[in-house]
């Protein structure tokens, strides 16, 4: 099988949770490769551009009525993402650093993975509790 192949197939049996990791972790990823960069620099500018259209989507999906997040989390979402393109606003003036905005996705990924570890583990309790020897 192709790798190509591999990595649709991978996309396409993740949980909501590792996709929003993994892309966090490829727009972090950007962020970290650039934040070195002059502040003219296109490849700065398109990582900031990048990390600022995830945050709005979130902010928006958070904002949505029908949103199962709790309220309170919603509303840090979106308070982060307001902050996520103020900053980003200043680093691409050269009044900023990177550094603050990789610092954040971290924390975010952080929460995924934790999130994700405790999905699995309820998973095989819930398989143990009613007897399915299937693995996850």
């Amino acid at each position: 099988m192709s790798l190509k192949a591999y990595q649709t197939t991978q996309k396409a049996n993740e949980s909501s949770s590792q996709t929003e990791y993994r892309l966090f972790a490829d727009v972090t990823r950007a962020l970290m490769d650039v934040k070195d960069l002059p502040k003219l620099d296109v490849k700065l500018h398109d990582a900031l551009h990048w990390n600022r259209q995830l945050w709005s989507t979130l902010a928006t999906d958070c904002a949505v009525e029908g949103n199962m997040l709790p309220k309170q989390l919603r509303a840090s979402i979106i308070s982060i993402s307001i902050w996520v393109g103020r900053h980003s606003s200043q680093v691409a003036r050269g009044e900023e650093e990177v550094q603050p905005l990789i610092d954040i996705n971290k924390n975010i990924m952080e929460g995924l993975s934790a999130q994700a570890q405790n999905n699995v583990a309820e998973a095989k309790d819930a398989n143990v509790t009613t007897g399915n020897n299937y693995s996850v």
